[in-house]
């Protein structure tokens, strides 16, 4: 059972207007646009190089949102790179992401982003964050999903301290946030999740989505 942690109060009224457009009907409708930006775990890969676009958790969240709203036009734009990290993602943002405009957009970098470092990680991610709201579009950052191959769980873990930090610049900038660490964290067991060590399979997505529907 997914456990709504992620949300807080103001989170019922965050995506009100998108909400809204969802709820429209032909011809007062228009085509809603959600992009998936960040890495390998967005852009599909399960066990690599396989990469399962359509159960990845952009795809799981299309299908619930059309489950619920199924007279909207709804666009899943996935512009997520595996192997990259948040610094490259923030040098492409404006010519691969903003380009799209998005009505929502979601961030997940963390998992990679121990390869730079917390700083370089917060100066990339507030940057793209800053962008987005620039242009009035909603962010919602994600936490990392676990890597199973490490001591992901401790409190000193790079994974645990970029999960904190991305929770404390949601509290900054007041963005959307779901915690996919924490979501994963609760689970009595994590391998029957997971694709290979630092992917989740399927069953693993469909948590993540299921978040990401909450918000809807």
């Amino acid at each position: 059972m997914f456990n709504i942690t992620a949300l807080r109060a103001q989170d019922t009224t965050f995506l009100r207007q998108v909400r809204s457009e969802l709820q429209k009907t032909w011809p007062h409708n228009r085509a809603v646009n959600l992009v998936f930006h960040g890495h390998s775990v967005p852009a599909g890969y399960f066990a690599t190089p396989v990469v399962n676009t359509l159960e990845a958790y952009p795809q799981q969240v299309l299908k619930g949102l059309k489950e619920k709203y199924p007279n909207a036009v709804i666009n899943v734009i996935v512009t997520a790179i595996g192997g990259e990290n948040s610094v490259k993602g923030a040098e492409r943002f404006s010519s691969t992401v903003l380009i799209h405009q998005p009505d929502v957009l979601f961030i997940d970098y963390a998992l990679n982003d121990r390869a730079i470092g917390l700083e370089k990680a917060r100066a990339a991610t507030e940057q793209m964050i800053r962008e987005a709201q620039a242009q009035h579009i909603p962010v919602i950052l994600l936490t990392p999903s676990p890597d199973i191959s490490t001591d992901w769980k401790s409190a000193g873990n790079p994974l645990r301290l970029l999960r904190d930090q991305i929770v404390t610049l949601a509290k900054q900038y007041k963005t959307g946030l779901l915690d996919t660490y924490d979501i994963f964290l609760r689970q009595a067991d994590v391998k029957p999740l997971m694709a290979q060590n630092n992917h989740p399979n399927e069953k693993g997505h469909r948590l993540i989505a299921e978040g990401i529907l909450h918000w809807f």
